[in-house]
């Protein structure tokens, strides 16, 4: 996917307007609509406001990495079972992941430590 391309799946997510995402970036809307498109690339700055403003690393803008929290190497280390979690836990409704992560963090911690107890 383009750059471009996730630009617009990104700011349509967050449900914005060119203008109401430019306004609040403090950017030229007909410069941030070249970006979607594709027809011009976001200098360094531009792109770490970006970046921080949907929370996704700039490897995702870029598309070096598929995944928006990963860096381009840390995309390529993870391993199948890993992503599954990863994805199942951005569907879940972000008013309850917090609870849930720490649902998650309990259980693994019972597993490692009944794990670590068989081993003795």
């Amino acid at each position: 996917m383009k750059y471009g391309e996730r630009l617009k799946k990104l700011r349509n997510k967050k449900g914005f307007s060119q203008k109401e995402l430019t306004d609040r970036l403090n950017l030229n809307r007909s410069t941030y609509a070249r970006y979607e498109l594709c027809q011009t690339q976001p200098d360094f700055d531009t792109l770490d406001k970006l970046a921080n403003f949907y929370d996704v690393t700039v490897d995702y803008l870029l598309g070096r990495s598929n995944d928006p929290r990963l860096t381009e190497k840390e995309d390529k280390e993870i391993d199948k079972q890993t992503r599954e979690l990863l994805d199942m836990l951005d569907e879940l409704p972000p008013d309850r992941k917090d609870h849930y992560m720490e649902e998650i963090k309990a259980y693994v911690r019972i597993r490692t430590h009944a794990d670590n107890r068989g081993k003795d």
